[in-house]
């Protein structure tokens, strides 16, 4: 399995590394079945978080052709008001709030190669916190069951998704996940997924973190009321 994390201006850090290190754990316990890379809409360069300046390099060009997972991380910065996700104006203030750093990536060249990933079935399409709306607010998302950050989910909901309120999501070909620190459910279960489950076990026992909740799926009977 090869893991292309995505990079764009403003991303959360967290949502992106703490998958990168899971998946990377993955590849030394699985003998290389598993392989990881930071790639960009534009290919290798520095790209800067929306934490505090924190800069990582992409080593690629996001290729939705190529079989495996294409994984989109949230962004960070301040939470603003929800209006802002109309769109960024000439305010500083506006500019750095997650709301239009998701808008703006949405809005971006990563539209059509997200696209073209999702309508590629060797692909599993998987994002982190608010990557789900990143995908939504470019229109990839109608009908899907799908997660974000419990503060996202009313937006989510307003795109045309299923906002499911869970740690993890698996919609078949698209997985998500809730908050910033559920990247590391997100890849210990695509280690399981994809790879097997004594994989995943020894690098959650290697990080000393122990998954929480249930992935959510959609099939089954639907519970009755508490």
């Amino acid at each position: 399995m090869h893991a292309q994390i995505v990079l764009f201006d403003g991303f959360d850090p967290l949502d992106a590394v703490a998958p990168f290190e899971v998946l990377h754990a993955g590849a030394t316990a699985s003998g290389g079945a598993v392989s990881v890379e930071l790639v960009s809409a534009q290919g290798p360069r520095e790209v800067v978080s929306g934490t505090g300046g924190l800069s990582l390099r992409t080593t690629g060009l996001l290729d939705p052709r190529r079989p495996g997972v294409v994984l989109v991380p949230g962004a960070s910065g301040r939470l603003g008001d929800p209006d802002d996700v109309a769109g960024p104006d000439d305010d500083g203030e506006q500019q750095d709030t997650v709301a239009v750093r998701l808008a703006r990536a949405s809005d971006s060249e990563l539209r059509a190669l997200l696209k073209a990933a999702m309508e590629e079935p060797r692909i599993t399409v998987a994002t982190v916190c608010g990557g789900a709306l990143v995908l939504a607010m470019a229109g990839l998302l109608q009908d899907r069951h799908a997660t974000t950050h419990h503060l996202g989910l009313d937006l989510l909901d307003a795109t045309g998704a299923h906002a499911v309120r869970a740690r993890v999501v698996d919609d078949g070909d698209l997985v998500t996940a809730a908050g910033v620190t559920s990247g590391l459910d997100l890849g210990l279960y695509l280690l399981e997924r994809e790879v097997g489950p004594q994989i995943a076990h020894a690098v959650e026992e290697l990080f000393a973190h122990e998954r929480r909740g249930t992935p959510w799926r959609p099939g089954g009977p639907a519970p009755a009321a508490f």
